[in-house]
């Protein structure tokens, strides 16, 4: 034992026992710093943020470019790099924005763990608990920092987040608990032996609510197509400098710039800022419908969702219950049995919504004749609680509070009224008085039925239209409850769910995991699920290809929600499920999530639309080097005009389309979808681009024949590249049709202002030139028409 932890024991042992510290032992502890001051961050540092945006390796490549632009060339020449720091900064503002709001729904959902001082208990932050402090546990609570069992009463910890082990451990007074760990059942309290970056939570917590970009389809794609541009570009690249300094001996700093002018084309360097961008607007989106999304790709990951697991609890209801009615078994009497509940609901400081319905209904009298000699609390595992009393007359009782089919035995002949009962979607408890002593493994076996709780519980109204939307999207939803099956069956029944009229207890299941995955799909309800099987379903239906959403605010839904492909939480939910949960509905609303799979089928469509934009443009760029190269000619272009063409064609309509609506229903393969566009696309522009190039080239003689030669290929370049832009556009609204009309007259303006023409070196000379251009560019539009129609129809869209 440390020299530290010695001094604890001593001063834990000079207090009072379960006082906890006193004012001024928590203020000398403060002083020396032995306080839970781990920064918990629900975002990136602004420093984490800038870097990320700014130090990239194609800002990097443009930005020594860029200088040498500066050096050898006009300004106009160097508009590029204007370009690329307006697009960072862009990038900076939006995840800014994200940033702050993520760190104002983090404190919302931020639950405060209840400490103990001078003998009073209060909720205080977890940044607060001092060394030695006496914090209080109940179900659902987590266990911030490490500690060691102070006092227990049926104390259940799940450690599976540290060991991996399914199964709860009980703790007993000197145990130790580890943070990370959530409390499954019963209570108790702990002294916290470690505080600060020496408890498991200082990295559980961070990693649990950081704005991540971690892996998703969608940013590993983007990241595969670098990365071959990247290895085409080094050799394109070296060869069209050779090209320009050495073979045509031109003048070097217009060989310079004409290089330039063929390099920065291949970088799409805007997409990734853009889909960080589309990302973040999307978070800010969806905060301001109090929903925290703790992964940025959680919302990317909800639009390819094709199965929903949800648990009804909490999730279809709400969490109230009312008791309606209670019905007698066998001789006992009404009013006793009135008496066991009020006392029963009076022995658990932490009621669960069953207990406080009880609660509500059957308040304990203030006489105190009843006094509670022992708790059983509730485990999902057992399915029932327990208590024991000493009752007015000076009599023992003790009694089970639970499920009716886990308690009675299979041909009990009260089984079929709680049947009928549980198909008008009622929740039944079944109070039975305890033959033996209440921790007995066997306790639940001969006991005495004493009378049905009966329990109505409250539908979300929300719930239903949730469902339907999801049966119109063609996302399967399965309801996956710890309740009687058929109870849950007739609550889905009252929202509309197809497939409840056929619901299945899951205590029939079959093991193998293939055919739980076919009873999952031929199945939508399922009852009597243990936290084991839910995760063993989402398992299972994962195993069949199937993307996987678990919805739960329980902490038996945890391991589900760990499993599962998304995991979301309700904001009441227990701080267990927040945790690991990468969406959590803050507004407790379970209608939230249509929002979230719009808000990611937007983000996924329109990314998909503009990135077969932006690698046209790298298409046709490494296409015109190498055409360069191979026939000996001067780089048509310089700098100047493709930063025109891609301002116009892709950088600004890229920014609107991708913040657009968008429906579309989210499908796999995303390099191989948007390269399936982009390759004939910029083959066909590139082509159509050269020949043009080409014809201007025998056509045109003498001074400033480069020029006019620029001007042709441009203008054909532009044409055919704005018909790209016209069929991604599609389908065609009022705004589409301004934004793609806008850019072509703001290049008619570039054409017909004199000051534009010399500043971005254009000038149209003669109409026969022109005019083939136009030609040329009708026919690579017909030929893109039928590319992408070839490719639609051969591989779908």
């Amino acid at each position: 034992m440390t020299q530290r932890a010695s001094e604890l024991s001593g001063e834990q042992r000079a207090g009072a026992p379960g006082r906890g510290l006193t004012a001024a032992e928590v203020a000398e502890r403060i002083s020396r710093g032995e306080v839970n001051d781990v920064p918990v961050r629900s975002s990136r540092s602004l420093t984490e943020i800038v870097r990320a945006n700014v130090f990239t390796r194609f800002n990097l490549i443009i930005g020594v470019l860029w200088v040498i632009m500066l050096a050898v060339a006009p300004i106009q020449d160097s508009l590029f790099g204007f370009v690329i720091i307006a697009n960072t900064g862009i990038g900076i503002v939006q995840e800014w924005r994200a940033k702050k709001t993520l760190d104002s729904l983090a404190v919302v959902g931020e639950s405060k763990p209840v400490v103990r001082r001078d003998g009073k208990s209060a909720a205080i932050h977890t940044s607060e608990i001092v060394l030695g402090d006496l914090i209080e546990l109940g179900p659902g609570d987590k266990v911030v920092v490490d500690g060691t069992v102070a006092e227990a009463d049926g104390l259940e910890v799940d450690e599976s987040l540290l060991t991996g082990e399914a199964d709860p451990v009980l703790k007993k007074s000197g145990d130790t608990v580890m943070s990370g760990s959530f409390v499954v059942a019963g209570g108790g309290a702990f002294t916290a032996t470690k505080v600060g970056r020496e408890a498991y939570a200082a990295q559980l917590a961070e990693e649990a609510s950081r704005f991540t970009l971690v892996r998703s389809e969608l940013r590993s794609g983007i990241s595969t197509i670098l990365k071959y541009i990247t290895w085409m570009m080094v050799p394109t690249a070296t060869a069209l400098v050779i090209s320009q300094l050495v073979v045509k001996e031109h003048n070097f700093k217009d060989s310079i710039a004409r290089t330039v002018g063929g390099i920065v084309p291949m970088i799409p360097e805007g997409l990734v800022l853009l889909t960080s961008v589309a990302f973040a607007i999307g978070v800010v989106r969806l905060g301001r419908k109090q929903c925290l999304v703790q992964e940025l790709p959680a919302i990317e990951g909800l639009a390819r969702v094709d199965v929903v697991c949800l648990d009804k609890t909490g999730t279809l209801t709400e969490g109230g219950m009312d008791v309606t009615e209670l019905r007698p078994l066998g001789d006992a009497e009404e009013p006793y049995l009135r008496r066991v509940l009020a006392a029963f609901g009076a022995s658990e400081p932490r009621p669960n919504a069953s207990l406080q319905a009880i609660i509500d209904a059957y308040p304990a009298p203030e006489d105190g004749a009843w006094t509670t000699t022992g708790t059983l609390p509730f485990s999902s595992a057992r399915k029932y609680s327990g208590a024991a009393f000493t009752e007015d007359g000076g009599a023992s009782s003790a009694w089970l509070l639970g499920a009716p089919d886990v308690l009675l035995s299979e041909d009990d002949p009260a089984l079929a009224e709680i049947g009928q009962l549980n198909e008008q979607g009622l929740r039944v408890l079944l109070l039975a008085r305890a033959r033996g002593e209440l921790d007995a493994p066997d306790a639940a076996q001969g006991a005495d039925p004493a009378a049905l709780v009966v329990l109505e519980q409250r539908l979300r109204p929300d719930a239903g239209r949730t469902l339907a939307y999801f049966g119109e999207q063609r996302v399967a939803t399965k309801v996956i409850s710890g309740d009687n099956a058929v109870s849950v069956g007739a609550v889905a029944a009252k929202l509309g769910m197809e497939g409840a009229d056929h619901p299945l207890d899951a205590r029939r299941m079959p093991e193998d995991t293939d055919e739980m995955a076919s009873a999952m799909e031929q199945n939508a309800v399922f009852g009597r699920v243990t936290p084991q099987q839910k995760r063993e379903m989402v398992a299972a239906l994962q195993s069949r290809g199937h993307t996987v959403a678990m919805t739960g605010d329980g902490v038996n839904d945890v391991l589900a929600l760990k499993d599962a492909d998304i995991g979301v939480s309700m904001g009441s939910g227990s701080e267990a499920t927040r945790a690991v949960a990468q969406i959590v509905l803050l507004n407790n609303s379970f209608a939230t999530l249509p929002s979230v799979v719009a808000e990611g089928r937007r983000v996924i469509g329109n990314i998909t639309r503009v990135a077969t934009l932006f690698l046209t443009k790298t298409v046709y760029s490494v296409l015109l080097a190498v055409l360069v190269v191979c026939f000996q000619v001067e780089y048509p272009f310089l700098p100047r005009h493709l930063t025109l063409l891609s301002t116009l064609t892709i950088g600004v309509p890229a920014f609107f389309l991708a913040l657009a609506p968008n429906k579309e229903r989210a499908h796999p393969h995303f390099v191989r979808r948007v390269m399936r566009y982009a390759i004939p696309s910029g083959v066909i522009c590139a082509a159509a681009t050269f020949v043009m190039y080409l014809i201007a080239r025998h056509h045109y003689s003498g001074t400033g024949a480069l020029d006019a030669e620029t001007s042709a290929a441009t203008l054909t370049l532009f044409l055919v590249s704005m018909w790209v832009l016209a069929i991604i556009a599609r389908p065609y609204t009022w705004w589409r049709i301004c934004l793609v009309a806008a850019m072509g007259l703001a290049f008619l303006v570039v054409l017909a202002v004199p000051w534009l023409q010399d500043f971005f070196a254009l000038k149209l000379v003669g109409t026969r030139m022109p005019w083939t251009a136009v030609g040329i560019a009708v026919v690579a539009s017909v030929a893109l028409e039928y590319a992408w129609r070839l490719v639609g129809r051969r591989f779908g869209r």
